[in-house]
C-alpha cells in the first residue's frame, strides 16, 4: 500500500499541495501533522502511521524535508522504514528505495550523513587540541580543597573587596566555587547558631 505522509510547519500554507501530489501518486492514505516543524521531535501523525504501517507498504513525501530538515534525522527515518520492511518515496528528489537506483541514492545519502558526522567528529577533537595545547582548562571545574579553602580564606581576609577574585587566581579555581563554599559555610554556621562572621564579600564587583 502506498501511505502518503505531509507536513508544514507553523506559516506555511502548503499542505493542500502536498496531499494533491500524493493523491496523484496513488496513496491510498494519507497522514497529515499541521504545524509541526521538521526538527520536532513529536510528530503525532507520523508516529500513527508507524505505528499502522505493514511490511511491504511504500511511504510517500512530496520531499525529503518534509520527513526531516537535518541529514542524519532524516536517515535515522529511513533506516527504520527499512527496519519494519516498508519502502520509501520522494516525488520532489525521485527517491525510490524499492528500485536498485534508489537504493544506492539511499546508501550514498548515508554516506555524505556519515561523512558530515566524522568532519563534526573532527573538527571538535582539533578544537579540543588547540585548547589544550593554549592551557585551557577542559571540562567540569576543579573542586575546592580544605587546602585551597583555607588558603582563599587566608586572601579574603586581607582584602574583603577583591579578594574572592585573587583567592580564584591564585588557587586555581573559578569564583563561583569560591563563592559556593562561602554559602555553604555560611549556612552551616547559621545552623549550627555559631557567633563566627564570615567575611563579607558581597560587596565584591563581577
Amino acid at each position: 500500500m502506498k501511505i502518503g505522509y505531509a507536513r508544514v510547519s507553523t506559516g506555511e500554507q502548503n499542505l493542500r499541495m502536498q496531499v494533491q501530489e500524493l493523491k496523484a501518486y496513488g496513496c491510498e492514505k494519507i497522514y497529515r501533522d499541521e504545524g509541526v516543524s521538521g526538527g520536532a521531535v513529536l510528530k503525532p501523525e507520523y508516529t500513527n502511521m508507524l505505528a499502522q504501517l505493514r511490511a511491504g507498504d511504500e511511504v510517500v513525501v512530496w520531499r525529503l524535508d518534509r520527513m526531516s530538515r537535518s541529514l542524519s534525522t532524516l536517515i535515522a527515518a529511513l533506516e527504520d522504514l527499512k527496519g519494519r520492511g516498508a519502502d520509501f518515496c520522494s516525488l520532489h528528489e525521485r527517491i525510490e528505495t524499492g528500485s536498485p537506483a534508489g537504493r544506492l541514492l539511499f546508501h550514498l545519502i548515508g554516506s555524505l550523513a556519515e561523512f558530515e558526522r566524522d568532519i563534526i567528529i573532527d573538527r571538535t577533537r582539533a578544537g579540543i587540541d588547540a585548547a589544550r595545547r593554549a592551557g585551557v582548562q577542559l571540562g567540569r571545574p576543579p573542586k575546592l580543597t580544605d587546602d585551597q579553602w583555607a588558603e582563599a580564606l587566608r586572601i579574603i581576609a586581607e582584602d574583603p573587596k577583591n579578594g574572592v577574585s585573587r583567592a580564584a587566581k591564585l588557587t586555581g579555581v573559578s569564583r563561583q566555587a569560591i563563592y559556593a563554599r562561602i554559602n555553604k559555610a555560611k549556612a552551616e554556621q547559621a545552623s549550627n547558631d555559631d557567633d563566627k562572621e564570615l567575611v563579607d564579600v558581597s560587596t565584591e564587583r563581577t
